[in-house]
């Protein structure tokens, strides 16, 4: 088990976003979140890298950390929580004055106090990984939002992170240039990363995820393998939901 989270809550002021939430992620696992907006998958994913720092709940990790809200965290708590992850936003999140190499050997570079030479190294061989090798001297302005994205995946993982976060990294795209991004994720699950998708890619979520959560209204209303959740759900909301995304009027 490489994390288990009970009792996750979170509210902002009167509105309560997420309600007791109970979930276990296994090491090399990718597990997908769909749901409507306002369900609280991008609020629960920023619970889990420190971002948002939940009410009340616990994390428990494989290495032992735990790390149990409500009570006041130590710094050394939250700078544990988010070096554990990599997050690719939905936006991108790119520094706009940085060449796409820069962007990439940022975080290790600032965050991680590594070496310069070394980190330029990875981040040009993780550059190739994602198909930009030959864009690294490029500003983000002059690059496409799916290589924008792709230069996001490449940064993420520039910091040796165990868990990938990714937040709707397709909703920005233009349809023609999802499927490169897509591709980047699929090589990355097919490596055994461990993986945290908010997407509303219903098909590829079937496709790429050992488990599937769906959301709603802050609650997990159902979760399990992709053949159960997406085909044949249990829950009356996750099938009103498949049914409007899967076959709009």
């Amino acid at each position: 088990m490489f994390l288990s989270v009970k009792g996750l809550a979170k509210s902002f002021g009167e509105n309560e976003v997420l309600k007791n939430i109970d979930l276990e992620i296994n090491k090399g696992e990718v597990v997908s979140i769909i749901g409507p907006s306002g369900s609280g998958k991008t609020t629960m994913l920023r619970c889990f890298n420190g971002l948002e720092q939940p009410d009340k709940g616990n994390f428990q990790f494989e290495d032992g950390l735990s790390i149990n809200f409500g009570e006041k965290l130590s710094k050394q708590n939250v700078i544990r929580l988010s070096r554990k992850s990599g997050m690719v936003f939905q936006s991108y999140n790119l520094f706009p004055h940085k060449t796409a190499l820069q962007n990439v050997m940022e975080g290790p570079l600032i965050v991680q106090k590594r070496n310069k030479t070394e980190a330029r190294r990875e981040a040009v061989d993780l550059l190739e990984k994602v198909g930009l090798k030959e864009k690294m001297d490029l500003y983000p302005d002059q690059l496409s939002g799916g290589q924008q994205q792709r230069v996001g995946i490449a940064r993420a993982l520039a910091l040796k992170p165990e868990l990938l976060l990714f937040d709707e990294p397709t909703s920005a795209l233009d349809p023609e240039l999802i499927g490169e991004v897509l591709k980047v994720m699929k090589d990355l699950a097919h490596e055994n990363w461990t993986m945290i998708i908010v997407t509303h890619e219903i098909q590829f979520a079937g496709e790429i995820s050992d488990k599937v959560l769906f959301m709603d209204g802050g609650y997990v209303v159902e979760q399990g393998k992709p053949d159960a959740v997406l085909k044949n759900p249990k829950e009356e909301r996750t099938k009103q939901f498949l049914q409007r995304i899967l076959n709009p009027t």
